[in-house]
């Protein structure tokens, strides 16, 4: 198993000019069409056999016909699934979770399974417990608004994005070459990592920083708003993202969340204690060695190298 190792693609030109037909005999069937799975579907459009979307929402499938996404739009699971071969949930956490179950259940044919939750452990649980004739994959695509909807989808959201697969008990190799080569269809940088390391690098560099955009939003007062500008706007911006959705990532990643959050507590306590004893150059420090850590954080990988990651264990 690829655990902890990252292939990074050279850099595509858009939209991908594809030198074989691997993908196009392939029926995509999407299930969630919000933000993400509305942001699939405009990226596959024309790169695969057939798309279908499947929702339970009226308002969201009338508009996914009126924009003529997909091939076929419906309400029925199992109808719309009866036309993949590939189907991709990009419902929340834990309605993705539910969905595995209601599937292994009911299909009855081959068909090979990709997420896009944005959590990994307990869906790939889910996974490693399907029937067999099931093949499938976690998946977590790093990108997205604070605005939720398909009316927000833009075929252009996975454009350099990291997109994390999970290997399960139930990924073969043709599962693996389908969702690479659908990951360089849409712009993304696969990214092979396990579930406990994906949870918790996630959980520092996005859950974290939406509970922290919530306690810097739910904390300014009211009086302060003729001041607000780019730098509250920017640092409080993830306080708007669908609560429904963020509930579901902090429920099903709690123990990786709690651990970040300690951490961050750590760092502004000894924030604090250099501010309250005024001691500038304990303050100058941490300002500095922050700085550089971010530069090195949001630094763009090497564009054709293959990085080794680390193990399971030990990223």
């Amino acid at each position: 198993m690829r655990w902890g190792v990252a292939w990074l693609r050279p850099k595509l030109q858009f939209p991908v000019d594809m030198d074989d037909d691997f993908f196009l005999p392939h029926r995509v069937a999407i299930v969630g069409l919000g933000l993400m799975g509305g942001s699939l579907a405009l990226a596959l459009r024309g790169y695969c056999q057939a798309l279908v979307g499947i929702d339970r929402d009226p308002q969201t499938l009338a508009l996914a016909r009126q924009l003529q996404i997909m091939d076929l739009v419906t309400d029925d699971l199992f109808d719309g699934l009866r036309h993949a071969d590939l189907v991709v949930l990009a419902a929340p956490v834990r309605v993705n979770i539910r969905l595995l179950e209601v599937i292994a259940g009911r299909i009855t044919h081959p068909l090979m399974i990709l997420d896009l939750s944005s959590t990994k452990a307990k869906v790939v649980s889910a996974m490693d417990a399907l029937p067999t004739h099931l093949s499938a994959l976690g998946g977590h695509p790093m990108c997205g608004k604070e605005t939720s909807g398909l009316a927000n989808a833009d075929g252009k959201l996975f454009w350099d994005a990291p997109f994390v697969l999970t290997e399960t008990a139930r990924t073969t190799d043709d599962l693996r070459s389908v969702a690479e080569t659908l990951i360089a269809i849409i712009g993304a940088i696969p990214l092979w990592l396990d579930a406990e390391t994906h949870d918790r690098w996630a959980a520092a560099v996005s859950h974290l920083p939406y509970l922290v955009s919530v306690a810097l939003a739910g904390c300014t007062p009211g009086e302060a708003a003729p001041l607000v500008s780019t730098g509250f706007r920017s640092t409080s911006r993830l306080a708007a993202s669908d609560v429904t959705m963020m509930l579901d990532i902090l429920a099903t990643n709690r123990r990786s969340v709690l651990s970040a959050l300690e951490s961050f507590e750590k760092a502004l306590e000894s924030l604090r204690a250099a501010l309250q004893g005024e001691d500038e150059t304990a303050l100058r420090t941490l300002l500095t060695a922050a700085r550089e850590n971010h530069s090195r954080l949001v630094r763009h990988p090497g564009s054709d190298s293959l990085v080794e990651l680390g193990s399971p264990d030990t990223p």
